[in-house]
């Protein structure tokens, strides 16, 4: 707490930013009085899973467009250990697919939530569907016959 302010830290990919995004960041936003975002570079997010589809600058500036966060800046650590140090962070929150992992926050006096996205919606899906009906349409333009050109 920083003269009588709990800030609240939470951060992601954001990529293809979608509705479980906001939820989680609007959630954040009412667990204290200061919010910091952080986007992930895209050096970061390489370093774990497949690039994202969206430049880091552009999932940056959605993020500071939107009305939540008091401040939004770039995430380059999944460790987050010396960022809470250095921005007296007392909650922590992060979705629940990464359940267990940011623990370790607690022994810093940082309360952790892990936000439940529910079923459905997220980037990974978002990109399924994209891909289901590529593939759909380019199957019914693959199997019309060829004109017979004179």
């Amino acid at each position: 707490m920083y003269k009588d302010r709990i800030v609240v830290y939470t951060s992601g990919t954001f990529d293809m930013f979608h509705s479980n995004h906001l939820k989680m960041i609007e959630y954040a936003r009412g667990l204290g009085d200061t919010l910091i975002v952080g986007v992930s570079t895209d050096e970061l997010v390489c370093s774990y899973k497949r690039p994202p589809i969206i430049p880091f600058e552009e999932r940056i500036s959605i993020i500071k467009a939107l009305r939540y966060p008091d401040i939004v800046i770039p995430q380059r650590s999944l460790d987050h250990s010396e960022l809470v140090k250095k921005l007296n962070i007392d909650v922590f929150v992060v979705g629940d697919d990464w359940t267990g992992k940011y623990d370790y926050l607690k022994d810093l006096g940082v309360t952790v939530f892990y936000f439940p996205y529910g079923d459905g919606l997220s980037t990974t899906s978002i990109k399924k569907e994209i891909v289901e009906r590529y593939d759909s349409i380019k199957g019914k333009i693959d199997n019309q016959p060829n004109p017979d050109i004179r």
